[in-house]
């Protein structure tokens, strides 16, 4: 109810009062004051007027349901959104829910406060500054196809932030970069038996209106974010509904193709790594490699003193000495 009144005040540009609230939604006008109150609790500044009603005057920085389904064009993607001001790790809360729950739940927080990424690494989430979210699929695949949504993911996040005009890298797999740093991470999990994806987390961190500030000496030298790089504040809930609406089209065309190609073409033309050097970590050996492609199959192609190899996942960081750093 209290979104439909929130709804009811957005679509006016001027006073509605409680009388025509009242006839619109079948409930008391105490009820209407009782719910215009939360909504001032939750940050939205309301006017209201003897006689006149109640007037719209801005919303909150925020990443609820409320604030960014009006800019969500998907067919089911973030239909349900769990929304919590302050979270551990949204990846962590969905992996225990997903077996459970609808296709395409989004879960979103202001702040995690133990944040991760890849090899169990932290990701520091600032309250209100990102977009912290978790996507939880149901997808009709083998387990050994997941790490193609980890392409998808990154491509339609490229395609999202392109219009911001800086220089956007994809880092295989999972990562992009502005200007060489890290301003997005994204991790896939799921849980799946031999032949079949029972459900599937796509774990999506974006440092948007993070200022330097917010990250310690060691991380500005790897890290940054939109409004560190354009110098413009953004506007986190248009730009949510945007990385959700690019990933659906996406998603849906791949399961209905099953054609990777598009995706990683997005990738390779603007890929942070082929044709430099790198660094590649595994559990029990470190070496120095080219890139020299990401074959077909998503995988990365190296070039090992001479012997091609191929990559399907792994730690992989830019070499700065042997690329002229």
């Amino acid at each position: 109810m209290k979104s439909k009144i929130l709804n009811i005040l957005r679509s006016s540009d001027t006073y509605v009062s409680g009388e025509e609230i009242s006839k619109l939604l079948g409930i008391s006008r105490a009820a209407i004051w009782k719910h215009i109150n939360q909504l001032k609790k939750e940050g939205y500044q309301i006017d209201s007027l003897t006689k006149n009603g109640y007037k719209l005057i801005s919303s909150p920085d925020i990443l609820s349901f409320d604030e960014i389904s009006p800019f969500l064009k998907t067919k089911f993607i973030g239909h349900d959104i769990l929304y919590y001001e302050s979270i551990d790790s949204t990846n962590t809360f969905a992996k225990s829910i997903s077996q459970n729950c609808k296709d395409g739940l989004v879960i979103i927080a202001e702040e995690q406060t133990k944040g991760r990424g890849r090899l169990g690494r932290t990701w520091v989430s600032p309250k209100r500054k990102g977009i912290w979210m978790s996507i939880i699929l149901h997808p009709n695949l083998p387990p050994s196809e997941a790490h193609k949504l980890t392409i998808i993911t990154a491509s339609s996040i490229y395609n999202t932030l392109c219009k911001f005009n800086v220089d956007i890298k994809i880092k295989w797999p999972n990562d992009i970069l502005i200007n060489g740093k890290k301003i997005c991470g994204i991790l896939t999990e799921m849980n799946a038996e031999l032949n079949h994806i029972n459900s599937l987390v796509i774990g999506i961190g974006i440092n948007v209106n993070t200022e330097v500030e917010d990250f310690n000496e060691e991380l500005t030298k790897i890290a940054t974010s939109l409004r560190i790089e354009t110098g413009k504040f953004i506007d986190r809930k248009k730009l949510t509904a945007e990385i959700l609406n690019n990933f659906e089209d996406f998603y849906i065309d791949y399961l209905s193709t099953k054609d990777i190609r598009p995706y990683l073409e997005i990738v390779r033309k603007n890929s942070a790594l082929i044709n430099k050097y790198v660094e590649i970590i595994k559990p029990n050996e470190k070496y120095i490699a080219k890139v020299v492609d990401i074959d077909d199959d998503g995988q990365l192609v190296i070039d090992n003193d001479g012997k091609i190899e191929k990559l399907l996942s792994g730690e992989v960081s830019l070499h700065n000495m042997y690329n002229g750093k």
